[in-house]
């Protein structure tokens, strides 16, 4: 009798620990998708899941899907341009910076090509042209009646041309595959020159730099398809690496060479662009 009652302990003891071990698997299995219900669509002839299987190497599945926003095998042509403009005239700034006069602009213009050599993936080449001008007509400075001057008729000019490869990961935001993120890693050599022109004991100098340059850079963006080949993108750049070497001459005597490195880790104004994008 003591035999049996200890067999049906055992036997109800074993229900209970198997129970919630079968329970648990099935909330696991819950979390991923059934391959019956994931939409595919056509591309090229070939069968395609819109949500990409990507391997999940952390502690916790959070039911996060990347969905196919351009498939493998495209080519996408564009073109980006930034625009910066500052325009002062009589600005008094508490009583210390009196008749600031002062007009800069920095644009530049961006063509690039690229090929998507996997699904939200593509590398391309990238030409840049930048033009930057600064046109200080007059500003006084008064701190006290010891400290004040004037600076008058300084200009600076500068422009650059560089080529730079870059590699872009797109996100898809959802199935429509309209909105989209991505995040850009570019690398660019470029060279370029600067004129630096200004008042010195009433005589004219001018400072003519002849600069060489490279930049690891890191942009953010979002895309946005307002046709079926055709897209709109906004990209920030918010950190960078950079280094630039700088022969100076001034009035035509060689004022040597100087080479500068640093990175940076902020937003930049000037550094927005707006673009199209065609993918074929």
């Amino acid at each position: 009798m003591k035999k049996a009652i200890y067999t049906l302990i055992l036997a109800i003891l074993s229900v209970c620990c198997v129970i919630p071990a079968e329970a648990q698997i099935v909330r696991k299995s819950t979390r991923h998708l059934d391959a019956d219900s994931i939409e595919h669509v056509v591309v090229d002839g070939d069968t395609m899941s819109i949500i990409l299987p990507e391997q999940n190497f952390g502690r916790f599945d959070r039911g996060l899907f990347n969905y196919l926003y351009i498939p493998r095998g495209k080519w996408s042509f564009g073109l980006t341009a930034s625009y910066g403009e500052l325009q002062t005239e009589d600005v008094q700034v508490l009583s210390m910076l009196k008749d600031v006069d002062f007009d800069g602009r920095l644009f530049s213009i961006k063509p690039f090509i690229s090929y998507f050599i996997h699904n939200n993936q593509s590398i391309g080449l990238r030409f840049n042209y930048t033009r930057g001008t600064a046109d200080l007509g007059k500003l006084g400075v008064d701190f006290s009646d010891d400290l004040s001057f004037t600076l008058r008729d300084v200009s600076y000019f500068q422009e650059t041309l560089s080529v730079s490869t870059f590699y872009r990961n797109y996100i898809g935001l959802d199935n429509s595959g309209i909105f989209g993120i991505f995040n850009e890693v570019d690398l660019s050599f470029g060279a370029g020159s600067s004129r630096f022109k200004r008042l010195y004991n009433n005589e004219p100098k001018d400072t003519r730099t002849i600069i060489t340059q490279g930049a690891l850079n890191f942009s953010p963006g979002v895309c946005v398809f307002i046709q079926d080949c055709v897209a709109f993108n906004v990209s920030f750049g918010v950190f960078g690496l950079k280094w630039k070497k700088e022969q100076q001459t001034t009035d035509g005597i060689d004022e040597g060479t100087r080479v500068t490195s640093g990175a940076n880790f902020r937003f930049n104004i000037f550094n927005i662009n707006f673009g199209l994008m065609v993918v074929i």
